[in-house]
């Protein structure tokens, strides 16, 4: 799919020396530094859309919100009105609908399902969010979904945030353009515990999405890495 077709997609996540996102319990989710939050907001900063996936939202008492005043000053310097479209993706629909996300009312939301999703939770999620978008049967069809947000929401450029499932959907479709990644100096092990691209994955090495290292900084201990996709 071409960018003119799609918006421009970008990754954050802030992972642990050994790769990864949380413990195994889920228990653990966030261990990076102040710097590095400032960081997610200075993205943010950027971008028309905000993604996550249902459990991210449903897990942790986010808004997917600005930030202090100087980030929402810099939105406004690139062009952009003072709060992004917030954007959750679920394909079974099992998104919790009294999640904080949905308490706080300062910019669109948007829900992302498949018809696999049932009636009932459809109706609930219609009730709660701004707009349903259903693309997809057992698994969301991702470059019709993006497509439909950059025409009749003018996303050009959509920050997702995780979790790993969501990420390996992305990296799957090929949509991935950018990855910024915080790697933090601590190590959390787990067999189970989640990376920055779970889920499915790919099955040969040779069609493994290719990335150039473009930015690398090393800040208080922390690596803030940036990779932009072969061209």
């Amino acid at each position: 799919m071409k960018h003119s077709d799609r918006p421009y997609v970008l990754l954050n996540m802030s992972m642990s020396a050994d790769g990864k996102i949380a413990s195994a319990n889920r228990a653990i989710n966030h261990f990076s530094s102040e710097r590095d939050h400032e960081n997610l907001y200075r993205l943010r900063a950027t971008a028309d859309a905000i993604l996550n996936g249902a459990r991210t939202v449903d897990t942790a008492p986010i808004m997917m919100d600005t930030g202090p005043d100087k980030f929402r000053r810099q939105r406004t310097r690139n062009g952009l009105v003072a709060h992004a479209i917030r954007i959750i993706a679920t394909g079974s629909g099992s998104l919790n609908t009294n999640a904080e996300v949905f308490s706080h009312r300062f910019s669109p939301i948007i829900v992302l399902t498949t018809t696999r999703c049932p009636k009932n939770k459809l109706t609930r999620l219609q009730e709660a969010a701004d707009a349903v978008i259903v693309a997809g049967d057992d698994e969301l069809d991702f470059p019709t979904a993006l497509a439909q947000l950059r025409n009749e929401w003018s996303v050009n450029r959509l920050l997702c945030e995780g979790g790993g499932a969501l990420n390996d959907a992305l990296f799957r479709a090929d949509l991935v353009d950018e990855v910024n990644l915080t790697i933090c100096p601590v190590v959390i092990g787990g067999r189970e515990a989640p990376s920055i691209s779970d889920g499915i994955g790919i099955a040969h090495l040779a069609d493994a999405r290719q990335f150039d290292l473009h930015k690398r900084r090393l800040l208080d201990g922390e690596q803030y890495l940036t990779y932009l996709r072969k061209p």
